[in-house]
């Protein structure tokens, strides 16, 4: 089943997002240190994920065009707007579920393991990366939960339609391209996606506000810029 690693995935942060909502009662001092921890170990894992770019010009293009894009679609001011409206619904404290609702979302769905398990499990119907992915974001949303709240859980939805999206075209992918060029386009997007993820542990640690949501284009821009760069080679060289 193509969507089984994405279903595990929803399944887990939706069970630590509520037993972190019954746990909420943790010491602040305990949820600060720990949510510091939490945006020091994604710094970590950002940067080494950045390193695995082979082209940074390729890299910071597609930061700049990717950046564009978003502000000029404002992803994350639609992203708030999502959150807001679920506050309206279940009546939680203004900018609570909606801040829970982002922060999750960013954190789940920017990055490798996001992007390359859907990948596989669409190409080879293996699901590892995307059970591995469950277990990490299990946890962290038992944090996330007991900080931020109930607005958590609420970002298994997006989860749910971007890894299951990815994962569905992904069998379609073979059609159109080799193994050596999904790689080398999987290698960039990793490289852009740690950039986005060292941006999402500089928010958590609070010490500037980025607009994460709105580089989600990069993404796309990294990846699919691979074989125009490639295309270009050939001609210059020919």
């Amino acid at each position: 089943m193509v969507l089984l690693g994405t279903l595990a995935n929803v399944a887990a942060i939706i069970v630590g997002a509520l037993a972190g909502k019954v746990l909420s009662g943790i010491p602040e001092g305990i949820k600060k240190t720990v949510m510091h921890g939490l945006g020091l170990a994604v710094i970590i894992l950002g940067l080494k994920m950045s390193f695995e770019s082979k082209n940074y010009l390729l890299m910071i293009i597609s930061l700049v065009i990717g950046t564009i894009l978003g502000e000029l679609i404002q992803i994350e001011d639609r992203l708030n707007q999502v959150g807001k409206w679920l506050e309206k619904k279940l009546g939680g404290k203004e900018g609570g579920i909606a801040n829970g609702f982002v922060t999750a979302t960013l954190v789940y769905c920017v990055g490798a393991m996001a992007v390359l398990g859907s990948l596989d499990s669409g190409l080879r119907g293996n699901h590892e990366v995307l059970y591995t992915k469950s277990l990490l974001d299990g946890f962290s949303a038992v944090i996330f939960a007991s900080t931020l709240g109930i607005g958590v859980l609420f970002s298994a939805i997006p989860v749910l339609l971007y890894q299951g999206s990815i994962a569905l075209l992904a069998t379609q992918i073979n059609q159109f391209a080799g193994e050596d060029l999904i790689s080398a386009m999987l290698v960039e997007l990793t490289g852009v996606g740690g950039l986005l993820i060292i941006a999402i542990g500089i928010n958590v640690l609070g010490l500037l506000k980025i607009r994460v949501a709105n580089m989600l284009p990069s993404l796309f821009i990294a990846a699919f810029g691979v074989p125009v760069v490639t295309w270009l080679t050939k001609l210059l060289g020919s």
